[in-house]
């Protein structure tokens, strides 16, 4: 079946953001025969069948963490007449050292992570990604594994760590306010549904607020499915071992959506284009000279265009290198 719930294709109902700039930007590092491409957040397969058109001579390498994401990828990209240039891998994208030693391979020419979460598992009502539909607080993107879901953060953290993630993770204002109520409303009955957390904040998030700042859950859940998933932490080791395993003239393109996610990125980037000589040296040796180039300036954003007619296009922050040379001692 390659409907999802909707009774939709996948790719009707998820459109990648920066599609075409995302591509324009990996091809040029896939015309040789036999290049790879790592797709490290799969999900429904939009950018990977996209860049797969426009690079004839690429394979992919799909990562994903969500075994649902990963079977509609496949019905997608064999639907595209891509399919078999693709292997899917069911992982974490801070793996990509294990998942490229497991097939053999050793490097990409391409990197695409493309971060947060996607339509799919927004609208897989069962999962509690949504605050606008009543499910089981789970929020795992990989419902298969045994960590803690949204609710046994809720019902076991401290109030002070909890206050901690709405507030670092969900740039939330109310966070110690909203911690205190969850703490409070746990010790006669612990929430396990996203509609009894919605009617919560609700209650806890002041009048003013609500008119003026979208939907008083939405921090609270984006900060909970970062927490659930371990998003930032994965984030950092992947994006090293992203950049770690691209050759010369690799190309690597990340878009995020959350400012955390972008500083993690930034920061990465930064410490590849920078030369790592000591301040004052008069000459520049070979191995302090930068590994990367960037391929765009600063992060870009999506255009009123784009924004206007996909949501999730407002946030985003795409960065984009190159490898120039060789780590120090590579072969």
């Amino acid at each position: 079946m390659d409907e999802t719930q909707s009774g939709r294709p996948a790719e009707d109902r998820h459109v990648p953001v920066l599609l075409n700039t995302s591509v324009e930007l990996l091809v040029p590092a896939l015309q040789q025969p036999g290049a790879v491409h790592i797709d490290a957040t799969l999900g429904m397969g939009g950018h990977a069948a996209a860049v797969l058109r426009a690079a004839p001579a690429a394979h992919l390498v799909g990562i994903d963490r969500d075994p649902q994401a990963l079977a509609l990828a496949r019905e997608r990209l064999d639907r595209d007449g891509v399919g078999e240039r693709a292997t899917l891998v069911h992982a974490t994208y801070d793996q990509i050292p294990e998942v490229l030693e497991d097939l053999g391979l050793p490097g990409a020419h391409g990197v695409m992570m493309d971060l947060g979460l996607s339509s799919f598992q927004i609208d897989t009502a069962d999962r509690g990604f949504s605050y606008a539909v009543d499910a089981p607080l789970d929020m795992r993107m990989d419902p298969s594994s045994d960590g803690p879901t949204a609710a046994d953060l809720l019902r076991d953290l401290p109030e002070a760590e909890l206050a901690r993630i709405l507030r670092d993770l969900g740039d939330e204002r109310f966070a110690k306010r909203i911690a205190r109520r969850l703490v409070e409303q746990r010790e006669t009955a612990p929430l396990t549904r996203s509609g009894e957390l919605v009617q919560l904040l609700e209650r806890a998030i002041p009048a003013a607020s609500k008119a003026s700042g979208g939907h008083p859950a939405k921090r609270t859940f984006q900060a909970l499915r970062i927490a659930v998933n371990e998003e930032l932490e994965i984030l950092t080791s992947a994006i090293d071992a992203a950049l770690d395993c691209l050759h010369v003239d690799g190309r690597i393109v990340v878009e995020s959506y959350h400012s955390g996610e972008d500083r993690l990125v930034k920061t990465a980037f930064t410490r590849r284009t920078r030369s790592s000589a000591p301040p004052g040296l008069p000459v520049e040796l070979e191995e302090h000279k930068p590994t990367f180039t960037a391929l765009v300036r600063g992060a870009l954003q999506a255009d009123d265009a784009e924004r206007g007619s996909n949501s999730r296009a407002a946030s985003v922050r795409l960065r984009a290198l190159t490898r120039t040379r060789p780590d120090q001692g590579a072969h």
